[in-house]
């Protein structure tokens, strides 16, 4: 091995026996000392949060571990983050240092990543925000769906028992918002997976092949795309009875046709790199040509546009929710909360207020780590 990082050119750093303690007892801290990525303060954010959870919830994740899959699963987040944070510190020291000669596409576009300060603090907002969706059932003070005393805790406002106060209902909305992210944040990534995974193979099929394919595929994508989006999600949810499946499925359908278009036209001017013709010359498979060589080199765009597709979709779930055909009542969204709360922003302006922060912090968040993207994985915008 060392004899490899001499031959490439990059220095194997040396590594103090108390830097080597931090990594353990503090991931991310002997990065930052020394000045290096600040991907290093969302590991040492991730590490101190997990430690706060551990000391102040221990009890609960102990019962955790005989409880239902959500609670087993918040327990493994824990264990499995601070496992992560640990890993990712003493590989990162050890990790050769030296020129960038070798590196692969998406090596560079990684280092480039790592480089922006706006997209990393977005993407340390996005991990916390799905590190508590995961860990929820530990740390939520109280149920999302028990009721307290209508009389004397109905619309109460911050207090120690209820961190951001109760609601119409004496629910705690600290709780609900914490369930809530869950729902939200479950259906705009996968809501977003099932798009992405239909266009980009709709998309390439249509540009590899061409001819009648093409014209077929793509009439049915300029079909889908002249429908009205927020129409026909309508109409379909008001004929079925709204379900956490049915949105994300729905939502997942009718969001592809941008992909498809958006991987047609890379796929397009891909087959005619000489990589392709080559394959083609030696007799491998279309199907093989199509998954191993064309959609591996038209993913940079197509993970710019899930990252920005995940905000607009948690968006648009939170529209469905605030007009009453998206999840229903008690299960918790963001946009349920949001819509509870309209008829009270004078007298509890927290009810819609704090679900509203974290629907535009989350969106923005995303809009923030998909700019960072396009700029690392386009080597012309890349510096």
């Amino acid at each position: 091995m060392r004899s490899w990082i001499r031959a490439s050119g990059m220095t194997e750093p040396t590594v103090s026996g108390p830097e080597r303690v931090a990594a353990v007892l503090l991931p991310g801290a002997p990065q930052i000392a020394r000045g290096g990525s600040p991907l290093a303060w969302v590991v040492l954010g991730v590490w101190l949060g997990m430690l706060l959870v551990v000391a102040t919830r221990f009890g609960r994740l102990v019962e955790a571990m005989s409880g239902p899959w959500d609670s087993r699963l918040a327990v493994f987040t824990v264990v499995g983050s601070l496992a992560a944070c640990v890993a990712w510190s003493w590989r990162s020291l050890a990790a050769p240092t030296g020129p960038a000669e070798g590196v692969s596409q998406w090596g560079l576009a990684l280092r480039a990543f790592l480089k922006n300060r706006a997209a990393l603090f977005g993407l340390g907002i996005i991990v916390g925000f799905y590190l508590l969706a995961l860990i929820t059932p530990v740390i939520a003070p109280h149920d999302p769906d028990v009721q307290f005393d209508l009389v004397r805790e109905r619309l109460v406002s911050m207090s120690a028992k209820h961190p951001l106060g109760t609601d119409h209902l004496a629910r705690d909305v600290l709780s609900r918002l914490l369930y809530g992210a869950r729902i939200s944040l479950t259906i705009g990534f996968v809501a977003v997976a099932i798009s992405v995974s239909v266009g980009t193979l709709l998309g390439s099929i249509a540009g590899f092949f061409g001819g009648i394919v093409d014209t077929v595929i793509m009439r049915f994508v300029d079909m889908m795309i002249s429908f009205p989006r927020l129409i026909l999600l309508i109409t379909i949810i008001a004929l079925f009875d709204a379900s956490i499946f049915l949105i994300i499925a729905i939502l997942g359908l009718t969001l592809w046709p941008s992909t498809a278009r958006l991987v047609r036209s890379e796929v397009l001017s891909l087959r005619e790199r000489e990589f392709i013709q080559a394959a083609e010359a030696l007799g491998y498979p279309r199907a093989r040509i199509i998954v191993r060589h064309l959609i591996p080199n038209a993913l940079g765009p197509v993970i710019v546009a899930a990252t920005l597709g995940i905000g607009n979709t948690i968006v648009l779930e939170a529209g469905l929710s605030f007009l009453g055909l998206g999840v229903q009542p008690p299960t918790a969204s963001w946009g349920t909360m949001v819509a509870d709360g309209r008829n009270e922003l004078i007298n509890a302006w927290w009810l819609a207020t704090f679900p509203g922060l974290a629907i535009v912090f989350t969106v923005l968040a995303f809009n923030v780590v998909g700019d960072g993207l396009r700029d690392a994985l386009d080597p012309r915008l890349r510096r």
